[in-house]
């Protein structure tokens, strides 16, 4: 059952019905739940345009307060920032400085207007995602089980099949859940260090997808335990299940959409 204010949280987006604008007092709301806080981490779903508008309109308003010390995002591997940039700087030299090509499968118009509101700000963007070059290494990488429990390890591997709609051969569960583990490693990484830098009363966001951000699963099992955080997870629709979060953001349902028949397709080629 959701709390009272997350129920707060989904009425006032559900009036908006596909406004792509949250309306202020909505995200003050959400903010009054999850802050004060070092690290606040904001799920998507990565198709839900709502999403990315909540995501610009909670670092315009923490950066207004001067809160804000750091804006990490799964969408640029880890290494590449734009530590340095001017405020004014173009998007082309903020794509340039986080490694943002037509190859990364991201598409730069959905989430530049959460990184340039960083920018904007003077705060730096920081690429979390574990960088393809390191992923061969990580596939290899046992260790990384070691980390988390069993019943974690099963529930990521489960989410692995069902995510590549069982087209995956079993052999390749094992090493495409050790990236998956991997990455969410990286972004803890990432983001500890954006809080070292960013110091005391400033807080760090991260943007990743849900799967990511879930606190029995993701990118929380991996800070350290005295490190505070908030997880707020975005959700198009009402969700079948309590979400692992401490707030969570509901949006108008998405039109209906075949992944596994898109996913087919690819294999195919």
């Amino acid at each position: 059952m959701k709390s009272r204010s997350a129920v707060v949280l989904a009425l006032c987006v559900a009036l908006l019905g596909a406004c792509a604008h949250p309306p202020p007092t909505a995200v003050s709301t959400l903010l009054e739940r999850v802050m004060p806080t070092p690290v606040l981490m904001l799920g998507e779903q990565h198709d839900a345009p709502e999403h990315q508008a909540l995501q610009r309109d909670v670092v315009q308003a923490l950066a207004a307060r001067g809160q804000l010390g750091a804006l990490v995002i799964e969408m640029a591997e880890q290494g590449h920032q734009t530590t340095g940039l001017p405020t004014n700087a173009s998007e082309t030299r903020v794509r340039e400085a986080l490694n943002w090509t037509g190859q990364s499968g991201w598409p730069w118009p959905v989430y530049s207007p959460v990184v340039m509101a960083a920018v904007r700000a003077g705060v730096p963007v920081l690429g979390g995602d574990l960088p393809r070059s390191q992923m061969t290494a990580a596939m290899g990488n046992a260790a990384l089980e070691d980390r988390i429990g069993s019943a974690v390890l099963q529930e990521q591997r489960q989410g692995i099949r069902e995510g590549h709609c069982d087209l995956l051969p079993e052999s390749q569960i094992g090493p495409m859940t050790r990236i998956q583990l991997a990455r969410d490693d990286t972004m803890a990484r990432t983001i500890v260090a954006a809080g070292e830098k960013a110091g005391a009363g400033k807080t760090v966001v991260l943007v990743a997808g849900n799967g990511h951000v879930r606190r029995d699963l993701g990118v929380p099992l991996y800070l350290p335990k005295t490190l505070g955080h908030r997880v707020v997870m975005a959700q198009a629709g009402e969700p079948k299940a309590a979400l692992p979060s401490d707030a969570v953001w509901l949006t108008p349902p998405q039109p209906p959409r075949d992944h596994c028949a898109e996913l087919r397709q690819q294999f195919k080629r």
